[in-house]
């Protein structure tokens, strides 16, 4: 069956088009899945039933959470979709089998003030803190993904307009405004301390590490683990942090819903819907903090 299972991936890469990361995580579950079927005596594709894919999400319960199970239950129906599809086989097994309900987590977001503290984190003294400002000027003013960042070249950056080019998930290109403060620590990191940290190579990377090379997407997550650490900042945060900010800050002022959507690059306006349940709740909590009657319930 891993023949039937290359070919599916081969179709998300060329076809879909989906990025390598999503790619993997596809092959993951579905490996895992076939090995299953295997340990089961099935060696027929056209032979899975209803039952032995229940019987497969059964074996996950006790080792994986809902979330998880709910992304492989995805895998399995486009897997099965496809070999429909192309044939391979009559019918869908996977068809009415329901993912398990996840509830949606509000992502944890920071205050304007906590954001400010970790943007003046970074030593400036130090080509390495420029270069760090930088990114996180550029990661609060775009919404970027670590991964979005990553990749960013040179012509990727428009300064004159104030505008970047970026390439999201699927390789879907979007265009992001800057904002004035992101372009003036982007100009300084370009013209002092890149050039320092390129020691001579030519890369068309725009964020590098010493020695020339491309700064990593874990690179840039200690970074940022450690700047929060040295603003004291405690919440739980993640390398989408910064992004869940600036959708939530923009929100907070005003800014349309399908704007924020086109500028996180989320193809449905169902995902970025989330970053309204976040105002929301800061909103209940302003109001349950200042509110004399609110505030005055628990001592009633």
């Amino acid at each position: 069956m891993q023949i039937y299972l290359d070919t599916f991936l081969d179709h998300l890469r060329i076809e879909k088009n989906l990025a390598s990361n999503s790619i993997i995580a596809y092959q993951h579950d579905l490996s895992s899945y076939l090995d299953f079927l295997e340990k089961k005596h099935i060696a027929d594709i056209k032979k899975i039933s209803r039952e032995d894919i229940f019987d497969f999400l059964f074996s996950l319960r006790k080792k994986m959470k809902p979330v998880s199970i709910a992304r492989i239950v995805s895998s399995l129906k486009s897997f099965h979709r496809f070999l429909l599809r192309e044939k391979v086989t009559g019918t869908d097994p996977a068809e009415l089998i329901e993912a398990p309900k996840v509830e949606k987590k509000v992502p944890d977001v920071l205050s304007c003030r906590e954001v400010e503290n970790i943007l003046k984190a970074p030593d400036l003294k130090k080509n390495q803190g420029i270069r760090d400002r930088a990114i996180l000027e550029l990661l609060y003013a775009t919404g970027l993904r670590v991964s979005e960042l990553t990749s960013l070249t040179y012509s990727s950056i428009d300064l004159e307009v104030g505008f970047l080019r970026c390439k999201g998930k699927s390789s879907k290109e979007r265009i992001v405004p800057l904002g004035k403060v992101a372009e003036k620590y982007l100009l300084e990191y370009m013209n002092r301390a890149r050039p320092v940290l390129a020691k001579g190579k030519i890369s068309d990377s725009l964020f590098l590490a010493r020695g020339g090379r491309t700064l990593s997407r874990q690179s840039i997550w200690k970074m940022i683990k450690a700047m929060v650490q040295k603003a004291g900042i405690k919440k739980n945060i993640s390398p989408h942090t910064l992004r869940h900010s600036f959708a939530t800050h923009l929100l907070e002022r005003g800014a349309d819903l399908r704007s924020v959507q086109e500028m996180l690059g989320h193809v449905s306006i169902t995902t970025t819907q989330i970053y309204t349940h976040v105002n929301r709740a800061r909103l209940k909590e302003i109001h349950r903090n200042f509110h004399p009657r609110a505030a005055a319930q628990g001592k009633l």
